[in-house]
């Protein structure tokens, strides 16, 4: 963890609940409202699990995304009523599909910064803890490989410092040369993922994974605070889920853009979603306090 996170102590059930629920809302919800409040609140989290690198994502990758999303759709898709001009093959380009590239590409930016946050809170322990014994295969494989991209950059870095101080770097030399040890790199790198997997293999069954009657040691307690926590999620989500079915969220961009107005319902809603998405940090909030008030008392 790069930052020090009040929602990262709370209990694997409450972190993977609420990732569950503002994933699949950012995904279902394409109202223009819920689109922004998911996105700035996810980009907010983001920056406060990881800072710079967080900041480096948005403007390297999300940025790029967003517009290149933003501006594809309109040149493929041609529905919509409201004609805005004539591309230079004769299709229209229509208002629709501008604000329909538009949102898409907002939705995808925001479920990346979630699963961003996700990696960062949801860590491989938590997660056997939470679906080791219902599917204990399944989250052993999905766990190792979450580790294993971070892990094999982590050593590649290791492996071209230790290449380079021979003069082996993959910027030395020609062409040749250059491939020769990009490839003794990489060599080495899946000599080392092979060892590493046996090892791993080897710890495991000397630790009975796998044997019928195997207890786990676990770290985390379910609490009064996890409670509330969890009450407070599923609030949301249930009174969420219902406002969609009243059409509280309806929202169309073909063929013409319509959409529930600014009605108490939808405006009970939209700040009920908010204040789901701002979990995370409203409990970074209430810790940072609790923190200071206990500094200030000692």
């Amino acid at each position: 963890m790069a930052r020090r996170d009040g929602f990262s102590s709370y209990h694997p059930l409450v972190n993977f609940f609420f990732f569950a629920l503002v994933i699949a809302f950012s995904m279902f919800l394409m109202h223009p409202v819920c689109l922004a409040v998911s996105f700035f609140c996810a980009a907010a989290y983001a920056l406060c699990l990881n800072g710079r690198k967080a900041l480096r994502l948005q403007l390297r990758f999300l940025l790029p995304t967003l517009f290149f999303t933003a501006v594809l759709n309109p040149a493929f898709n041609h529905r919509g009523v409201t004609v805005l001009a004539h591309l230079p093959s004769g299709s229209p380009l229509t208002l629709e599909s501008v604000l329909y590239g538009l949102a898409a590409a907002v939705m995808l930016c925001t479920v990346v910064n979630w699963f961003t946050c996700y990696t960062a809170v949801m860590t491989s322990d938590k997660f056997v803890y939470l679906f080791g014994r219902i599917i204990p295969s399944l989250s052993l494989v999905l766990s190792m490989t979450l580790r294993l991209i971070p892990r094999f950059r982590q050593q590649f870095r290791v492996v071209r410092q230790a290449q380079a101080s021979i003069g082996r770097d993959v910027s030395a030399g020609a062409l040749l040369q250059r491939l020769r040890n990009a490839a003794a790199i990489l060599s080495i790198l899946i000599t080392w993922s092979l060892e590493n997997a046996i090892e791993t293999a080897d710890s495991m069954k000397s630790r009975g994974y796998g044997l019928p009657g195997r207890t786990a040691f676990s770290i985390y307690r379910f609490d009064a605070r996890d409670k509330a926590a969890l009450v407070w999620l599923t609030l949301c989500g249930v009174g969420l889920a219902l406002g969609c079915a009243a059409g509280g969220f309806a929202w169309r961009y073909f063929p013409a853009v319509e959409g529930t107005g600014l009605s108490p319902l939808s405006l009970c809603l939209q700040l009920g979603y908010l204040a789901l998405c701002l979990t995370p940090l409203m409990l970074n909030g209430k810790e940072g306090l609790a923190w200071k008030r206990s500094r200030c008392a000692a």
